[in-house]
């Protein structure tokens, strides 16, 4: 199944790197946004270079339904991206390779990374919910006791597979007691 990854400019780009790293096995297919690489900058993570598409990059495979990802994860997901989905508005490689995932029936997973909440940014995720895309945002699960960032990184992260069907062993589930 291909596995294409996302990152946009949203704060919280360890997230993704996480989650590639976490998917190496898999050889995920990247696409990172120019905003993403600023952010990366700005917050001192390194990004991947090898498997990665830039946004200008409509050539990608996954760009077409005939060759459509089976799941997608953008993490993290800015409201720009997740209002670009949800309007069909496709002008770079990121959001069209959503579009396409949504229109082929694949799964799509949006690890939003913004607070406080508008109703417009409600209202766009509520949009994309109804068509079968998990809107998740990232936070952590304390119930594991975590004591160190990686720990909540990997909660986020390990949810995030488990939403697209992936299994892992990246968090602690909850046991009830």
């Amino acid at each position: 199944m291909r596995v294409v990854i996302g990152i946009s400019g949203a704060s919280g780009i360890v997230y993704g790197r996480r989650l590639i790293e976490s998917l190496k096995e898999r050889k995920p297919e990247i696409i990172i946004t120019e905003s993403a690489r600023r952010t990366a900058e700005i917050e001192g993570v390194e990004l991947p270079e090898k498997n990665v598409y830039g946004e200008k990059d409509f050539n990608a495979p996954f760009a077409s339904g005939s060759s459509s990802p089976g799941v997608m994860i953008v993490c993290p997901c800015s409201m720009k991206t997740l209002a670009a989905i949800a309007h069909g508005y496709s002008d770079n490689l990121l959001t069209r390779a959503a579009d396409v995932t949504i229109k082929e029936g694949g799964r799509l997973v949006l690890v939003i990374r913004e607070m406080p909440l508008r109703a417009i940014h409600l209202e766009n995720a509520l949009k994309l919910a109804r068509l079968g895309v998990v809107i998740m945002p990232a936070s952590p699960g304390f119930y594991g006791k975590c004591s160190r960032v990686g720990e909540l990184v990997d909660f986020v992260v390990g949810r995030a597979l488990k939403s697209a069907g992936i299994e892992n062993d990246l968090y602690e589930r909850w046991n009830g007691a």
